[in-house]
């Protein structure tokens, strides 16, 4: 296999361009970005072609050659009838051209019509994947032998065990940021006291959940997603449903339930941190003692506080197992398709926990609150 070759000369003077070698995909030098740039430079000065050395020639070289020739036939040419005939189907393929039409104010409209054609697919889908789970809830019932257990306690291990450091931190230093801002505020006042109830109340309903979601969804979330997808990819997934495995027992209810058992213990751990946070720097900023402190946190803040912590850490861990899964179900079976699935998991998880949260406020708006 001989490379592709250019020899630009003058005979008669007359220029004059030879071409020999091999001019097929394979043979073809890279980048072809130069090769083309060669004959561009050849073909300025309107030479004659001689294409009797070039040994084979396919469709892909007669491309390039048509297109150096400004997609016309050169007006000295030699070549076999079998060269001429792939240079004929060359330049049979016409370029597509952009079809450009004037902006219109339906524009907008189509765009927010795709948008929620495309939200309202997802919705189906996810509703699709809740019902799926709840049937394989149903069969494990009376089946407790395949219930997964090893993938179960696996997930709870690492969405769980393992995010415990980052969450102390993070909900610690919530927790003194908090403490801190509140304690320049309050003095102003003379209601040094109410820094209790305001870390308390934050951290333990509020804060606390939020920002553990937050952080699960980035962390399990997208690690849940990129696996279904990195399976789906290989096409691992596909191998488990020709062995007769279900899919939703065993990769999707495993994660479901066991982030769904990790969230409300993650919004406890955080919100210890960080009412110690608050705690150890209402100690520095405003003197308060420890005891008076740990003291006074159960009579301000009621214990309903502490069950809708839970509750909100239950329902965002199945809302961000099932979002995650929905997505890594989602993933085609290329690397493009497997980032853009796991950044949208992410988005959406973080998403639908900020309104989840927002629904939970309006709900329990007079549960849990000093007085009411």
């Amino acid at each position: 296999m001989a490379d592709a070759a250019i020899a630009l000369d003058t005979v008669d003077g007359r220029p004059h361009v030879a071409l020999s070698g091999d001019w097929t995909l394979t043979a073809l030098p890279t980048p072809v970005a130069d090769l083309r740039a060669r004959l561009d430079e050849c073909a300025a000065g309107d030479p004659a072609w001689d294409l009797s050395a070039v040994v084979r020639l396919d469709s892909v070289g007669a491309v390039i050659l048509w297109q150096a020739w400004g997609r016309r036939w050169p007006a000295r040419l030699e070549a076999s009838a079998e060269q001429c005939a792939i240079l004929a189907r060359a330049a049979a393929v016409s370029p597509r051209e952009a079809v450009r039409r004037p902006a219109s104010a339906l524009d907008g409209l189509a765009v927010l019509g795709r948008v929620l054609l495309s939200v309202g697919r997802n919705v189906r889908e996810f509703l699709t994947l809740v019902g799926q789970l709840a049937l394989d809830v149903v069969y494990l019932c009376g089946h407790p032998r395949d219930i997964p257990m090893k993938e179960f306690s696996a997930t709870l291990f690492k969405s769980g065990a393992q995010a415990l450091p980052v969450t102390a931190l993070v909900g610690f230093l919530i927790g003194v940021v908090l403490s801190y801002l509140s304690s320049l505020q309050l003095k102003t006042f003379g209601a040094d006291i109410f820094i209790v109830n305001l870390i308390g109340i934050s951290v333990i309903r509020e804060l606390g959940p939020v920002i553990v979601a937050v952080l699960v969804a980035g962390r399990s979330g997208s690690a849940m997603t990129a696996q279904i997808g990195v399976m789906r990819v290989t096409e691992e997934i596909d191998a488990l449903a020709t062995m007769g495995i279900s899919r939703t027992v065993r990769l999707v209810l495993p994660k479901v339930a066991a982030l769904a058992c990790a969230m409300p213990l993650l919004v406890v751990w955080c919100a210890g941190a960080g009412i110690i946070g608050g705690m150890v720097s209402a100690n520095l900023e405003m003197d308060l003692a420890y005891g008076y402190f740990i003291d006074m946190l159960p009579k301000v803040v009621p214990a309903a506080n502490l069950w809708i912590g839970l509750g909100k850490g239950f329902c965002f861990g199945l809302l961000i197992a099932l979002i995650a899964c929905h997505f890594g179900l989602k993933v085609r079976p290329n690397t493009e398709s497997l980032s853009a699935r796991t950044t949208s998991s992410v988005v959406t998880a973080i998403t639908v926990v900020i309104i989840a949260d927002a629904a939970f406020a309006v709900l329990t708006r007079h549960v849990g609150m000093p007085g009411s």
